[in-house]
Protein backbone atom coordinates (compact mmCIF):
# COMPACT_ATOMS: atom_id res chain seq x y z
CA UNK A 1 0.00 0.00 0.00
CA UNK A 2 1.80 3.32 -1.41
CA UNK A 3 1.54 5.97 0.87
CA UNK A 4 -0.96 8.12 -0.76
CA UNK A 5 -3.50 5.68 0.15
CA UNK A 6 -2.74 5.49 3.38
CA UNK A 7 -4.96 7.40 6.49
CA UNK A 8 -2.59 8.10 9.48
CA UNK A 9 -4.17 8.71 12.57
CA UNK A 10 -2.27 11.69 14.71
CA UNK A 11 -3.41 12.01 18.32
CA UNK A 12 -2.74 15.24 20.39
CA UNK A 13 -3.21 16.48 17.21
CA UNK A 14 -2.17 20.47 18.74
CA UNK A 15 0.63 19.39 20.78
CA UNK A 16 4.45 20.21 19.83
CA UNK A 17 4.59 16.77 17.95
CA UNK A 18 2.09 17.57 15.59
CA UNK A 19 3.77 20.60 14.47
CA UNK A 20 6.64 18.69 13.37
CA UNK A 21 4.79 15.41 12.58
CA UNK A 22 1.41 16.82 10.43
CA UNK A 23 3.75 18.77 7.95
CA UNK A 24 5.86 15.42 7.09
CA UNK A 25 2.99 13.28 6.55
CA UNK A 26 0.87 15.40 4.80
CA UNK A 27 4.09 16.10 2.58
CA UNK A 28 5.08 12.17 1.90
CA UNK A 29 1.35 11.75 0.34
CA UNK A 30 0.00 10.23 3.95
CA UNK A 31 -4.15 11.36 3.92
CA UNK A 32 -3.80 12.71 7.45
CA UNK A 33 -6.74 12.66 10.52
CA UNK A 34 -5.84 14.79 13.77
CA UNK A 35 -7.57 13.98 16.69
CA UNK A 36 -7.67 17.41 19.13
CA UNK A 37 -9.29 17.80 22.37
CA UNK A 38 -11.19 21.21 21.60
CA UNK A 39 -10.68 24.64 19.60
CA UNK A 40 -7.08 26.12 20.66
CA UNK A 41 -5.46 29.58 19.39
CA UNK A 42 -2.59 29.67 17.21
CA UNK A 43 -1.99 27.01 13.93
CA UNK A 44 -4.54 24.12 13.75
CA UNK A 45 -3.99 20.79 12.00
CA UNK A 46 -5.47 21.76 9.09
CA UNK A 47 -3.21 24.34 8.61
CA UNK A 48 -0.28 21.93 9.08
CA UNK A 49 -1.44 19.92 6.43
CA UNK A 50 -4.11 17.51 8.24
CA UNK A 51 -7.05 16.68 6.05
CA UNK A 52 -9.03 15.90 8.64
CA UNK A 53 -10.05 17.04 12.30
CA UNK A 54 -11.47 15.06 14.44
CA UNK A 55 -12.50 16.11 17.97
CA UNK A 56 -12.78 14.18 21.09
CA UNK A 57 -11.21 12.29 24.10
CA UNK A 58 -8.78 10.01 23.51
CA UNK A 59 -9.81 8.34 27.18
CA UNK A 60 -13.44 8.29 25.86
CA UNK A 61 -13.86 4.79 24.24
CA UNK A 62 -16.51 6.45 21.52
CA UNK A 63 -14.81 9.60 20.76
CA UNK A 64 -11.71 6.83 20.64
CA UNK A 65 -13.01 4.68 18.24
CA UNK A 66 -15.22 7.23 16.23
CA UNK A 67 -11.25 8.60 15.18
CA UNK A 68 -9.58 5.32 14.55
CA UNK A 69 -12.48 4.32 12.13
CA UNK A 70 -11.37 3.36 8.57
CA UNK A 71 -7.64 4.62 9.33
CA UNK A 72 -4.59 2.43 8.17
CA UNK A 73 -2.56 3.49 11.29
CA UNK A 74 -2.17 5.83 14.51
CA UNK A 75 0.79 7.52 15.84
CA UNK A 76 -0.24 8.14 19.46
CA UNK A 77 1.42 10.80 21.50
CA UNK A 78 0.28 10.77 24.84
CA UNK A 79 0.08 14.04 26.34
CA UNK A 80 2.88 14.30 28.98
CA UNK A 81 2.22 15.71 32.33
CA UNK A 82 -1.71 14.80 32.09
CA UNK A 83 -2.96 13.17 34.41
CA UNK A 84 -5.23 10.67 32.19
CA UNK A 85 -2.15 9.82 29.87
CA UNK A 86 -2.31 6.29 30.93
CA UNK A 87 -6.23 5.98 30.62
CA UNK A 88 -5.66 7.61 27.26
CA UNK A 89 -2.92 5.59 26.11
CA UNK A 90 -4.96 2.50 27.43
CA UNK A 91 -7.87 2.86 25.41
CA UNK A 92 -6.19 3.99 22.22
CA UNK A 93 -4.70 0.47 22.26
CA UNK A 94 -7.97 -1.46 23.13
CA UNK A 95 -9.93 0.88 20.37
CA UNK A 96 -7.21 0.41 18.01
CA UNK A 97 -8.08 -3.39 18.38
CA UNK A 98 -11.40 -3.47 17.82
CA UNK A 99 -11.37 -0.66 14.72
CA UNK A 100 -8.46 -3.48 13.26
CA UNK A 101 -6.14 -0.49 12.77
CA UNK A 102 -3.20 -2.76 10.41
CA UNK A 103 -0.36 -0.21 12.47
CA UNK A 104 -0.26 1.19 15.96
CA UNK A 105 3.30 3.61 16.86
CA UNK A 106 3.49 5.06 19.94
CA UNK A 107 5.67 7.90 21.26
CA UNK A 108 6.88 6.44 24.02
CA UNK A 109 10.23 7.90 25.87
CA UNK A 110 13.75 7.43 25.96
CA UNK A 111 14.23 4.90 29.61
CA UNK A 112 10.83 4.28 30.24
CA UNK A 113 12.11 2.19 33.36
CA UNK A 114 13.04 5.06 35.11
CA UNK A 115 10.00 4.28 37.08
CA UNK A 116 10.62 7.62 39.54
CA UNK A 117 9.95 9.53 36.56
CA UNK A 118 6.62 9.17 36.51
CA UNK A 119 6.00 10.23 32.83
CA UNK A 120 8.30 7.38 32.02
CA UNK A 121 6.18 4.81 34.45
CA UNK A 122 3.29 5.83 32.49
CA UNK A 123 4.82 4.67 28.91
CA UNK A 124 6.22 1.79 30.20
CA UNK A 125 2.89 0.58 31.39
CA UNK A 126 1.20 1.46 28.03
CA UNK A 127 4.03 -0.24 26.57
CA UNK A 128 3.73 -3.66 28.05
CA UNK A 129 -0.09 -2.95 27.10
CA UNK A 130 0.83 -2.63 23.72
CA UNK A 131 3.36 -5.56 23.40
CA UNK A 132 0.45 -7.60 25.06
CA UNK A 133 -2.61 -6.63 22.40
CA UNK A 134 -1.77 -8.31 19.26
CA UNK A 135 -1.32 -5.31 17.55
CA UNK A 136 0.96 -4.70 14.70
CA UNK A 137 3.21 -2.25 16.84
CA UNK A 138 6.43 0.35 16.73
CA UNK A 139 7.28 2.07 20.08
CA UNK A 140 9.39 5.24 19.28
CA UNK A 141 11.46 6.01 22.31
CA UNK A 142 12.77 9.89 21.98
CA UNK A 143 15.20 11.82 24.25
CA UNK A 144 14.39 15.19 25.51
CA UNK A 145 13.72 17.75 22.56
CA UNK A 146 15.69 20.20 22.05
CA UNK A 147 12.53 22.77 20.66
CA UNK A 148 12.19 22.75 24.78
CA UNK A 149 15.59 24.53 25.43
CA UNK A 150 14.13 27.13 23.68
CA UNK A 151 11.70 28.40 26.09
CA UNK A 152 14.97 28.59 28.61
CA UNK A 153 16.90 30.88 26.55
CA UNK A 154 16.64 34.45 27.30
CA UNK A 155 18.01 36.18 24.66
CA UNK A 156 17.85 39.98 25.97
CA UNK A 157 19.61 39.51 29.13
CA UNK A 158 22.01 36.37 27.89
CA UNK A 159 21.34 33.63 30.18
CA UNK A 160 19.89 30.18 29.35
CA UNK A 161 18.02 28.95 32.44
CA UNK A 162 17.56 25.57 33.74
CA UNK A 163 15.66 23.73 36.30
CA UNK A 164 17.89 21.37 37.78
CA UNK A 165 21.47 20.58 38.02
CA UNK A 166 23.93 22.69 35.36
CA UNK A 167 26.04 19.76 35.57
CA UNK A 168 24.14 16.89 34.97
CA UNK A 169 24.24 15.35 31.36
CA UNK A 170 21.05 15.97 29.02
CA UNK A 171 20.38 13.38 26.19
CA UNK A 172 18.87 15.41 23.36
CA UNK A 173 17.16 14.98 20.23
CA UNK A 174 15.83 16.94 17.15
CA UNK A 175 12.17 16.73 16.81
CA UNK A 176 12.59 17.22 13.25
CA UNK A 177 14.65 14.21 13.14
CA UNK A 178 12.18 12.61 15.04
CA UNK A 179 9.10 13.47 12.69
CA UNK A 180 11.60 12.02 10.33
CA UNK A 181 11.44 8.38 11.32
CA UNK A 182 7.89 8.51 12.23
CA UNK A 183 7.05 9.27 8.25
CA UNK A 184 9.58 6.65 7.33
CA UNK A 185 8.23 4.02 10.07
CA UNK A 186 4.49 4.52 8.87
CA UNK A 187 5.62 4.45 5.32
CA UNK A 188 7.58 1.29 5.02
CA UNK A 189 5.15 -0.52 7.64
CA UNK A 190 5.78 -3.95 8.26
CA UNK A 191 9.51 -3.71 7.96
CA UNK A 192 8.92 -2.19 11.34
CA UNK A 193 6.44 -4.13 13.24
CA UNK A 194 7.70 -5.47 16.89
CA UNK A 195 10.34 -2.82 17.07
CA UNK A 196 11.39 -0.46 19.78
CA UNK A 197 14.05 2.12 19.06
CA UNK A 198 15.82 4.29 20.67
CA UNK A 199 15.88 7.88 19.26
CA UNK A 200 18.64 10.33 20.41
CA UNK A 201 21.40 12.44 18.68
CA UNK A 202 25.19 12.59 19.88
CA UNK A 203 24.62 15.34 22.25
CA UNK A 204 24.55 14.68 25.84
CA UNK A 205 24.99 18.11 27.29
CA UNK A 206 25.12 19.86 30.51
CA UNK A 207 23.28 23.70 31.01
CA UNK A 208 26.58 24.98 30.81
CA UNK A 209 26.91 23.02 27.42
CA UNK A 210 23.71 24.15 25.78
CA UNK A 211 24.73 27.78 27.02
CA UNK A 212 28.11 27.50 25.28
CA UNK A 213 26.32 26.24 21.96
CA UNK A 214 23.58 29.02 22.17
CA UNK A 215 27.10 31.49 22.34
CA UNK A 216 28.73 29.55 19.13
CA UNK A 217 25.28 30.00 17.52
CA UNK A 218 24.37 33.32 18.16
CA UNK A 219 27.15 35.16 18.00
CA UNK A 220 26.35 36.40 21.52
CA UNK A 221 27.80 35.53 25.01
CA UNK A 222 25.43 33.24 26.96
CA UNK A 223 25.54 32.10 30.53
CA UNK A 224 23.76 28.97 32.03
CA UNK A 225 21.45 29.73 35.13
CA UNK A 226 19.98 27.28 37.59
CA UNK A 227 16.26 28.44 37.96
CA UNK A 228 15.01 28.56 40.97
CA UNK A 229 10.69 28.30 39.80
CA UNK A 230 7.81 29.26 42.00
CA UNK A 231 4.76 26.75 42.16
CA UNK A 232 3.22 30.03 40.90
CA UNK A 233 4.90 30.39 37.83
CA UNK A 234 4.95 26.68 36.67
CA UNK A 235 1.25 27.12 36.47
CA UNK A 236 1.36 30.20 34.63
CA UNK A 237 3.67 28.09 32.17
CA UNK A 238 1.24 25.15 31.77
CA UNK A 239 -1.20 27.65 31.19
CA UNK A 240 -4.30 25.47 31.96
CA UNK A 241 -7.44 26.65 34.04
CA UNK A 242 -8.39 23.43 35.70
CA UNK A 243 -6.36 24.05 39.22
CA UNK A 244 -6.17 19.96 39.80
CA UNK A 245 -4.32 19.31 36.19
CA UNK A 246 -1.93 22.54 37.23
CA UNK A 247 -1.81 20.71 40.54
CA UNK A 248 -0.94 17.41 38.87
CA UNK A 249 1.49 19.04 36.52
CA UNK A 250 3.65 21.05 38.32
CA UNK A 251 4.15 18.09 40.82
CA UNK A 252 5.26 15.95 38.11
CA UNK A 253 7.50 18.49 36.76
CA UNK A 254 9.02 18.82 40.09
CA UNK A 255 9.59 15.16 40.48
CA UNK A 256 11.53 15.47 36.90
CA UNK A 257 13.77 18.16 38.29
CA UNK A 258 14.42 16.05 41.20
CA UNK A 259 15.46 13.63 38.92
CA UNK A 260 17.48 15.60 36.66
CA UNK A 261 19.19 17.50 39.91
CA UNK A 262 20.69 13.38 40.86
CA UNK A 263 21.21 11.65 37.49
CA UNK A 264 22.58 12.30 33.85
CA UNK A 265 19.78 11.66 31.17
CA UNK A 266 22.15 9.34 28.51
CA UNK A 267 21.84 7.98 25.17
CA UNK A 268 23.16 6.51 22.10
CA UNK A 269 22.61 7.57 18.57
CA UNK A 270 23.52 4.31 16.86
CA UNK A 271 19.68 3.72 16.37
CA UNK A 272 18.59 7.21 15.09
CA UNK A 273 21.84 7.26 12.71
CA UNK A 274 20.54 3.82 11.41
CA UNK A 275 16.84 5.14 10.87
CA UNK A 276 17.47 8.57 9.69
CA UNK A 277 20.53 7.14 6.91
CA UNK A 278 22.73 10.00 8.02
CA UNK A 279 24.31 11.48 11.58
CA UNK A 280 21.35 13.02 13.43
CA UNK A 281 21.04 16.92 13.92
CA UNK A 282 23.30 18.52 17.13
CA UNK A 283 22.44 20.80 18.93
CA UNK A 284 24.39 23.16 17.39
CA UNK A 285 22.80 22.77 13.88
CA UNK A 286 19.50 22.86 15.95
CA UNK A 287 20.76 26.38 17.61
CA UNK A 288 21.85 27.80 14.19
CA UNK A 289 18.66 26.42 12.31
CA UNK A 290 16.09 28.19 14.96
CA UNK A 291 18.27 31.32 15.95
CA UNK A 292 19.74 32.04 12.02
CA UNK A 293 17.65 35.28 11.72
CA UNK A 294 18.95 36.98 15.36
CA UNK A 295 22.55 36.61 14.21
Amino acid sequence: MSATSKTVLVTAGFGNQAHAVIPRLHNAGFRVRAMRTGDRPGRGPLDLGAHEVVIGDAANPVDAFKALEGVHAVYHVGPTFHPFERRMGMNMIEQASRARVEHFVFSSVLHPILTRLPQHAIKRDIEERLVESGLNFTILQPSDYMQMSVRGYMADRGIFMLGFNLERRQALVDLEDVAEVVAKVLGAGGAHYGATYELTSNDCLTGHEIAALLSQATGRKVAAQFAQISDEQLAEFFGASDLSLVSYQVNTLKSVNSWYDRYDFIGNANVLRMLLGREPTSYLEFARRVYAATI
